[in-house]
Protein backbone atom coordinates (compact mmCIF):
# COMPACT_ATOMS: atom_id res chain seq x y z
CA UNK A 1 0.00 0.00 0.00
CA UNK A 2 1.47 3.34 -0.92
CA UNK A 3 1.82 6.41 1.61
CA UNK A 4 -0.59 9.18 0.83
CA UNK A 5 1.51 11.63 1.98
CA UNK A 6 4.47 10.34 0.30
CA UNK A 7 5.67 12.17 -2.73
CA UNK A 8 8.64 11.00 -4.05
CA UNK A 9 10.25 12.76 -7.16
CA UNK A 10 12.22 10.11 -9.27
CA UNK A 11 14.15 12.46 -11.55
CA UNK A 12 17.45 13.98 -11.55
CA UNK A 13 16.19 17.22 -12.72
CA UNK A 14 12.99 19.05 -11.46
CA UNK A 15 13.01 21.78 -14.18
CA UNK A 16 11.16 23.12 -16.72
CA UNK A 17 10.88 20.13 -18.71
CA UNK A 18 9.46 18.37 -15.67
CA UNK A 19 7.81 20.34 -13.59
CA UNK A 20 4.32 20.35 -15.44
CA UNK A 21 3.67 16.89 -14.97
CA UNK A 22 4.98 16.57 -11.45
CA UNK A 23 2.63 20.20 -11.06
CA UNK A 24 -0.72 18.04 -12.24
CA UNK A 25 0.59 15.05 -10.04
CA UNK A 26 0.75 17.12 -7.02
CA UNK A 27 -2.10 18.95 -7.89
CA UNK A 28 -4.56 16.27 -7.94
CA UNK A 29 -3.08 15.06 -4.76
CA UNK A 30 -3.68 18.29 -3.01
CA UNK A 31 -7.43 18.79 -4.66
CA UNK A 32 -7.99 14.97 -3.10
CA UNK A 33 -7.88 16.69 -0.07
CA UNK A 34 -3.84 16.06 1.03
CA UNK A 35 -2.45 18.69 3.82
CA UNK A 36 0.67 17.31 4.94
CA UNK A 37 3.03 16.00 2.37
CA UNK A 38 6.31 14.00 2.61
CA UNK A 39 8.28 15.52 -0.05
CA UNK A 40 11.23 12.93 -1.44
CA UNK A 41 14.23 14.92 -3.59
CA UNK A 42 16.68 12.24 -2.88
CA UNK A 43 16.62 10.99 -6.52
CA UNK A 44 16.94 14.78 -7.90
CA UNK A 45 20.59 16.36 -8.37
CA UNK A 46 19.29 19.88 -9.77
CA UNK A 47 16.29 22.15 -9.70
CA UNK A 48 15.73 25.21 -11.31
CA UNK A 49 13.25 28.43 -10.59
CA UNK A 50 10.60 26.48 -12.44
CA UNK A 51 11.05 23.58 -9.74
CA UNK A 52 11.22 25.58 -6.81
CA UNK A 53 7.63 27.40 -8.20
CA UNK A 54 5.98 24.29 -8.29
CA UNK A 55 6.99 23.49 -4.46
CA UNK A 56 5.74 26.94 -3.85
CA UNK A 57 2.56 26.62 -5.58
CA UNK A 58 2.16 23.10 -3.48
CA UNK A 59 2.06 24.95 -0.14
CA UNK A 60 -0.21 27.72 -1.47
CA UNK A 61 -2.65 25.05 -3.06
CA UNK A 62 -2.70 23.30 0.21
CA UNK A 63 -3.57 26.92 2.74
CA UNK A 64 -2.93 27.92 5.75
CA UNK A 65 -2.90 24.44 7.35
CA UNK A 66 -0.60 22.94 4.81
CA UNK A 67 2.73 21.97 5.84
CA UNK A 68 5.71 19.98 3.53
CA UNK A 69 8.64 18.43 4.57
CA UNK A 70 11.55 17.20 2.75
CA UNK A 71 13.95 14.86 2.65
CA UNK A 72 17.01 13.57 0.75
CA UNK A 73 17.63 16.94 -0.70
CA UNK A 74 21.66 16.67 -1.95
CA UNK A 75 23.92 19.46 -1.62
CA UNK A 76 22.60 21.31 -4.53
CA UNK A 77 18.51 21.56 -3.87
CA UNK A 78 19.46 22.23 -0.26
CA UNK A 79 21.71 25.31 -1.41
CA UNK A 80 19.13 26.32 -3.63
CA UNK A 81 16.15 26.01 -0.61
CA UNK A 82 18.59 28.04 1.55
CA UNK A 83 19.47 30.51 -1.30
CA UNK A 84 15.33 31.45 -1.49
CA UNK A 85 15.09 30.83 2.00
CA UNK A 86 12.46 28.01 0.83
CA UNK A 87 14.37 26.20 3.93
CA UNK A 88 12.66 28.47 6.06
CA UNK A 89 8.86 27.01 4.78
CA UNK A 90 9.40 23.45 4.70
CA UNK A 91 10.55 21.08 7.14
CA UNK A 92 14.39 20.26 5.86
CA UNK A 93 14.93 16.61 7.75
CA UNK A 94 16.99 14.08 7.90
CA UNK A 95 15.36 11.10 8.00
CA UNK A 96 11.52 10.06 6.88
CA UNK A 97 10.85 9.29 10.80
CA UNK A 98 12.40 13.15 11.49
CA UNK A 99 9.89 14.16 8.69
CA UNK A 100 7.07 12.49 9.45
CA UNK A 101 7.37 13.87 13.36
CA UNK A 102 7.73 17.48 11.33
CA UNK A 103 4.43 16.85 9.49
CA UNK A 104 2.53 16.19 12.92
CA UNK A 105 3.67 19.20 14.85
Amino acid sequence: MSDPNLIRVEHPRLDAAIAPAFKDEVTTRVAQGERRVLLDLSAVQFMDSTGLGVLVSLLKRMGGDGRIAVIGAGPAVLKLLQLTRLDTLFAICGSEDEARDALRG
